[in-house]
């Protein structure tokens, strides 16, 4: 004889699917959000300094080499934060992380626009650096909680994308149209800390994290200490953190850099402002399509390497290229630099060992190594620049060339929903 529910349990189970409905509707919101942090928090009040640095110098007295320590030292003060804001967010919870970070990279991010010296700015920009780096490791750490294994690249892309498209928009509008139209650089800067602190309440009502997430019970019960000490010992994370000290320095270098060379070798300031602007836009393009692929594929470490040669090779080309080569070259590079970190920190999170609950830790701790990359990077390679102009550009292609070297070591293996 069949059996037959109870009224009571069939209403049960509707109120359960209604529920189950909701909450897979609901991800598509914090996704959302997490993808305008990205873009409004991270990439916009980051790369809007590389195209202001030439109003900036102007009004500050800054010399070439005062230019590349101050894009270097954010990512010196971002060494340590990253890797405690993502053992901050596998102990307290990424919602709560990012709630006070943004708030903080806000206040923070607005206190540069009262800079009146080299000194000023350096101080400014290492704070707001020290926080931001917080936020992009509890970011994806909120797409691991939320997002199955089998959604969990297309989830990373999508933010990566949010980062992608910030990167490309700041680039266009910080100089060109915001600055005239705010009143000058101060401005700007003041304008990208009001909408990081309004992000900041946007975190403060979301839901909290859903109970069947492992995080939702793990993550407060695992202590900082423990969480770290665990991740060191995986080899594969040190690997791919060697990946990311040679693609990070290099991007980061590059990207402070190439507005300043195109002006000096005579482009016009749209001309300039937009390579890096095409950089980042069809970054934004390929990001969603490259981590589709390594889905299809079956294999994120083939394309990375694949987009670690590209890397090398269109940096490396921009040292020799003129006029409509240069789009070339930017083009190249460019199509993979946002695909590369969402593919790259899904493996972090799919290796054996880090799961959900350590996500935070060790995405923390490769983005330390990208960090220490953009630290030296831009440093050496505005230095060079008083020998060649073009020289910076063959350092850092250098440098990216060390990551596959990394990536060949690294033994790919998927992880489990459950933590390892």
């Amino acid at each position: 004889m069949l059996a037959t529910s109870t009224p009571c349990e069939a209403i049960l189970q509707k109120a359960h699917v209604k529920s189950s409905n909701s909450q897979s509707k609901y991800k598509w919101c914090v996704l959302a959000l997490a993808t305008l942090t990205h873009s409004f928090a991270v990439a916009m009040p980051t790369m809007c300094m590389p195209v202001l640095f030439k109003e900036i110098s102007e009004d500050l007295g800054l010399s070439l080499l005062q230019i590349g320590a101050i894009w270097g030292v954010g990512s010196a003060s971002g060494i340590l934060t990253g890797l405690i804001g993502g053992s901050l967010g596998d102990r307290f919870g990424a919602k709560r992380t990012l709630e006070l970070t943004c708030l903080l990279v806000g206040v923070v991010g607005a206190l540069r626009g009262f800079s009146g010296s080299f000194a000023t700015l350096t101080v400014t920009v290492f704070l707001f650096g020290f926080l931001i780096q917080a936020i992009p490791t509890n970011v994806h750490k909120t797409c691991a909680t939320w997002f199955s294994a089998r959604r969990l690249g297309l989830a990373n892309s999508i933010v990566s994308m949010g980062m992608a498209l910030g990167f490309l928009v700041g680039s266009m509008i910080s100089a060109s149209v915001l600055s005239p139209w705010l009143g000058g650089w101060r401005n700007v800067l003041f304008f990208y800390g009001l909408i990081s602190i309004a992000i900041s309440f946007l975190w403060h009502f979301i839901r909290p994290i859903p109970g069947k997430a492992p995080s939702a019970s793990n993550a407060s019960a695992v202590p900082l200490r423990q969480a770290l000490l665990h991740v060191v010992r995986l080899r594969s994370v040190w690997l791919l953190g060697l990946a990311m000290l040679g693609i990070g320095g290099c991007i980061q270098g590059m990207l402070g850099y190439l507005p300043l060379y195109l002006r000096e070798i005579g482009w016009p300031a749209t001309g300039a402002d937009g390579a890096l602007a095409a950089f980042h836009g069809i970054s934004t393009v390929f990001v969603v399509p490259l981590a589709l692929l390594s889905d299809r594929l079956g294999s994120r470490k083939v394309v990375l390497i694949a987009a670690t040669l590209m890397t090398t090779i269109g940096v490396g080309l921009l040292s020799i290229a003129r006029g409509p080569a240069v789009w070339v070259s930017v083009a190249v590079a460019g199509i993979v630099r946002d695909g590369f970190m969402a593919i790259l920190i899904t493996m972090i999170i799919e290796t054996k060992g880090v799961g959900v609950t350590r996500a935070g830790t060790a995405v923390g701790l490769v983005m330390a190594f990208s960090q220490l990359g953009g630290l030296i990077s831009p440093l050496f390679g505005n230095s060079l620049a008083d020998i060649d102009l073009s020289l910076p550009f063959i350092l850092w292609a250098a440098l990216a060339s060390m990551a596959l070297f990394a990536l060949y070591f690294v033994k790919e293996e998927k992880a489990t929903r459950a933590d390892d």
